[in-house]
Formats: structure tokens, C-alpha cells, sequence
């Protein structure tokens, strides 16, 4: 039998100038301009950058509007213009001097009330995240879960059952005492504004996780009880959670309303600049066109001393809410 030798076929591959001609011969599939990618992230650029725009400028005109208000000086009510005519700093100085808007004297209540408020929270909640952080008892994940849930619900459920409590407790004036003297209005907004502080130990708590537990025992070797670990070790460690804790519980009574309008009522010695300024311009076109410049101008006012602090704390701020969303 004869074997049958299969030979190899050789295809020849074009080389040099010949590949070149046989790849311009192969037709090209068209690419459409929006299928490219290029134009398609270009396009995409563009639409973000209108839309950051259109956000700054809504965010920054209102505080430049409220800016040339305040400085406006040729008339004291609302214009249909934008900058004023004549700038100048008369509403400023007309916040203190001007006997039926006591300027001075809601700042310093508001000053007073968000300081102590601020540093009440902050101790407590520090206090509270650092014992759900570092101690294992009955009852510690149901009562972590308690207070989460109860701080989902807005504070003013909650006013009317306050102020109550708060005429009982001999704080607030009753049928039978009438009267009472302002430092018990001041002492009532702290205590409203400090009594559910406990409820913010969340981020705290997850900032204290980071910690390692071996420093504790270190210092447990070496002596110290728990209150000193604490007040001595881990707080100044904490530094960026404890200004992010002071400042959150600063904001609140620094800008509040509600509770302070349900429990001082009438008594403007008691009000804060949130009171205030509702009242320059609560009171129909007569008094809004007698006090709106000077309400803008408290605006800008009472907004500086919080601008200043958040400039300068801004990078412990941020370090705090970075660092306590590590651990939950």
C-alpha cells in the first residue's frame, strides 16, 4: 500500500509595502461622533461644569443679596434692585443703638445659651459613645439600638410636653407666679437643648472603635482607671471627633427657633437672634419697611461668628465625620 504524504501548505504573508496596500484595502467601519468617547466625556464635562455653575450661583446669591441689603442705606424697606445705591454701615450701628430691637442683648442670650449648651452635649455624648465603645454589659446593643431610633424623630414632637414639664419643675411662669426672671428662660433653652444630647453618640462611638483597645490596657497595667483613660488618654487622641461634637451641638441652639419662640413667648429680654430678627419683620409692610435693612444686617452679623469658627476648624471637622464613619 502506498502511504500518502500530506505536504504542508505556505501561505506567504505580504511584507513591507505590500502589507501596507492590503490593509488600506480593508474597509474601515465608520465611527458616528456620538460614539465616540471622547466626545461622549466631553459632552458629559460640559453639562457637570453648567450644572456646578448653576449651583454656585444659587448658592451665593442669596448671602451677596442679603450682603447689599445690609449695607444699603438709602431707604430701610425692600427695593426691586439688586446692588444698593448709597453702602454704607448705618443698619449695623442702628442694631445697637435702636431701644425697640435690643440686638446686644438677644446675642449675648444666644451666646450664653448655645456655649453652655455645646459644652454639655459634647461631654455627654462623648461620655456615652466612649461607654458603648469600650464596656460590654446586659442591655448594650437594646439600648444602642433605643436611642438611635428615638433620635430619628424631629425634636419638636416633643414641645409641648417640654414646655410643660418645664412650667411644673418651677422654670417657666404659672397662674401662680406670673413673673420670672430671665435667667429661667436661659437656663430652660439649655436644658431643652442639652437633654437628648446621649441620642448623637453615633459617630462618636464609631471614632472611639478606631482606637485601639491595647492603650486602654497599657494604661490599665500601669494603674489608671477608666474615668483617667478617658480624660487623659483618649480624648486628647480625639481631638478631630470632640471639635466636630462641640461644633454640632453649637449649631443648633445658635440657630433655633422653634423651642425658644414656645418657651420665652413674649418676654423679648429672653429671646435669642433668631426671635429677634422674625420680629423685626413679623408685623406686616409697616414694620417690614421700617426694620428689613436692619434684619439683614443682624443676618449677616450673627453669621460671622460661626463662619469664623468652621474656617478654622474645618479640617478637625472633616477628620472627625471621616474618622467616625470607620466603624459603626
Amino acid at each position: 500500500m502506498k502511504k500518502e504524504v500530506k505536504k504542508d501548505v505556505v501561505v506567504e504573508q505580504p511584507s513591507g509595502l505590500r502589507a501596507s496596500a492590503a490593509s488600506s484595502r480593508i474597509p474601515k467601519k465608520k465611527v458616528r461622533f456620538w460614539q465616540n468617547q471622547r466626545v461622549i466625556r466631553t459632552f458629559v464635562d460640559v453639562l457637570l461644569y453648567i450644572l456646578l455653575v448653576a449651583m454656585c450661583v444659587a448658592w451665593i446669591f442669596p448671602i451677596v443679596w442679603l450682603i447689599a441689603n445690609a449695607l444699603r442705606i438709602e431707604s430701610t424697606g425692600p427695593v426691586a434692585y439688586l446692588f444698593p445705591r448709597k453702602v454704607g454701615l448705618d443698619n449695623f450701628k442702628k442694631l445697637f443703638t435702636t431701644e425697640e430691637m435690643p440686638y446686644l442683648r438677644w446675642f449675648l442670650n444666644t451666646l450664653i445659651v448655645a456655649t453652655f449648651s455645646s459644652i454639655i452635649s459634647t461631654t455627654v455624648v462623648l461620655l456615652t459613645s466612649y461607654t458603648f465603645s469600650r464596656f460590654n454589659f446586659k442591655g448594650r446593643k437594646g439600648l444602642m439600638k433605643f436611642l438611635m431610633i428615638l433620635g430619628m424623630f424631629p425634636g419638636f414632637m416633643s414641645m409641648i410636653a417640654i414646655f410643660h414639664i418645664l412650667k411644673a419643675i418651677g422654670l417657666l411662669p404659672t397662674d401662680t407666679r406670673p413673673v420670672v426672671p430671665v435667667s429661667n428662660y436661659l437656663i430652660s433653652l439649655i436644658l431643652v437643648g442639652t437633654s437628648g444630647a446621649a441620642m448623637g453618640y453615633l459617630v462618636s462611638k464609631g471614632y472611639f472603635d478606631t482606637i485601639s483597645k491595647s492603650i486602654d490596657e497599657a494604661a490599665e497595667i500601669d494603674g489608671a482607671n477608666k474615668a483617667q483613660i478617658f480624660w487623659h488618654i483618649i480624648l486628647p487622641l480625639s481631638k478631630p471627633i470632640l471639635i466636630y461634637t462641640a461644633l454640632g451641638a453649637f449649631m443648633g441652639p445658635w440657630g433655633d427657633y422653634i423651642f425658644v419662640a414656645t418657651i420665652t413667648r413674649g418676654k423679648r429680654e429672653a429671646w435669642n437672634i433668631a426671635r429677634g430678627l422674625y420680629d423685626m419683620i413679623n408685623g406686616g409692610l409697616e414694620k417690614l419697611g421700617k426694620y428689613f435693612t436692619l434684619f439683614c444686617a443682624g443676618a449677616v452679623l450673627i453669621s460671622v461668628p460661626i463662619t469664623i469658627l468652621f474656617v478654622f476648624m474645618q479640617r478637625y471637622y472633616v477628620s472627625g465625620v471621616t474618622g467616625g464613619a470607620v466603624k459603626g
